[in-house]
């Protein structure tokens, strides 16, 4: 073969090697990082100048360090493979300092009775959700089957405790007894929300697709909430209002996510304020971001908000937040997210796909 066509190979080998997805990360015999891909620099958030010539311990863990230079130490000295030709799943670092699941290959190469090690390094942080997110359609399909008989077998009884309570409400009765009678039907009235809820909250969301305006959409749940507003003595700045912003998706249960956040704004701040809602277009997505000045998240419990039954209200039955999130994450590119301080209020953005007002479903469809 001759110099150029080694010289070709050897280029199309290097480009190869330097566009994979997989971090490739080579070090001599002195554990000192002499290449460091592209797919390296991404995965791991150092430069590649940050790494090359120095210490293959600037990327590692102290523990891994340590381990690491002892393997190579130990295949240096005897040619024993240990971990070379094998595969292996290893928490590794970022230079942020987070950490993430990765499958690390590794091979060793003799040049010119000189050793370079390569370890090929895949994330598998986006491999790991999947799973996750599979799993928990799964359990989420096993608990709603049995919430929907459970709730068969109360929602029965429940109907029948209240239609009695009522029909007892209307009789001549002492002001104990109907006092006693009116909880009975509140109780009663709670569950059923309750059961409604859990229903929501563990069948799979189905969704109606439609075009319709965001804005429009939350100006009808304003108009619904208009007496509570005013009773809690609530200011709504919603600036572009009149500015339609289509979506696609399922107008019903947008609408419920959307009562929800304002009602959850309404019942932080008990002293009144201001509710401050905002939609913002660029690039082709859409921005609505909720925001209160009401009495915020403690720290402790930002971790738990979106967890099901937990709740800081007093009556509250901690499945709202969890079914918006649900309900905005089975839209196609829908991301539910939360921004909390005590004491200073609560900021919800909810971001989506935006579709043009013209643009017809069948074509939408196709693309």
């Amino acid at each position: 073969m001759s110099l150029y066509s080694q010289n070709k190979e050897l280029l199309i080998l290097r480009n190869a090697v330097e566009n994979t997805n997989e971090a490739f990360v080579t070090i001599n015999e002195e554990h000192e990082v002499i290449f460091f891909n592209k797919a390296a620099e991404k995965i791991f958030g150092y430069s590649r100048d940050e790494v090359v010539g120095h210490d293959l311990d600037v990327i590692m863990a102290p523990g891994c360090s340590r381990n690491h230079h002892r393997a190579v130490r130990h295949f240096v000295r005897t040619r024993s493979p240990g971990r070379i030709g094998h595969e292996a799943e290893m928490l590794a670092n970022r230079k942020n300092g987070d950490t993430f699941p990765a499958n690390i290959s590794f091979s060793v190469a003799d040049v010119e009775g000189r050793l370079y090690f390569t370890g090929i390094v895949k994330d598998l942080s986006e491999t790991r959700a999947l799973e996750e997110r599979i799993a928990q359609s799964e359990r989420l399909a096993a608990l709603g089957h049995v919430v929907a008989e459970i709730t068969h077998e109360i929602k029965n009884p429940l109907m029948m405790i209240g239609g009695f309570a009522n029909q007892l409400s209307r009789l001549p009765l002492d002001e104990k007894s109907r006092s006693k009678l009116r909880i009975i039907t509140e109780e009663v009235s709670r569950l059923e929300k309750l059961l409604g809820e859990l229903s929501s909250y563990y069948k799979p969301a189905l969704l109606k697709k439609e075009k319709a305006d965001v804005n429009g959409l939350i100006k009808e749940v304003l108009s619904l909430l208009r007496h509570d507003l005013e009773k809690h003595c609530v200011k709504v700045e919603f600036p572009n209002s009149d500015e339609p912003v289509f979506f696609e998706g399922d107008r019903d249960k947008m609408k419920q996510v959307f009562l929800n956040l304002a009602q959850n704004a309404i019942a932080a701040m008990e002293s009144g304020g201001r509710l401050n809602i905002e939609t913002r277009v660029e690039q082709e997505r859409m921005e609505i971001i909720i925001a209160d000045e009401g009495c915020g998240i403690p720290q402790r419990d930002m971790g738990k908000i979106f967890s099901p039954f937990f709740t800081t209200k007093k009556h509250g039955t901690g499945l709202g937040l969890s079914i918006s999130k649900k309900i905005i994450e089975a839209h196609t590119g829908g991301s539910f997210t939360l921004f909390s301080e005590e004491g200073k209020g609560t900021i919800f953005k909810i971001s989506m796909p935006v579709v043009d007002e013209h643009d017809p479903p069948e074509r939408r469809s196709r693309e």
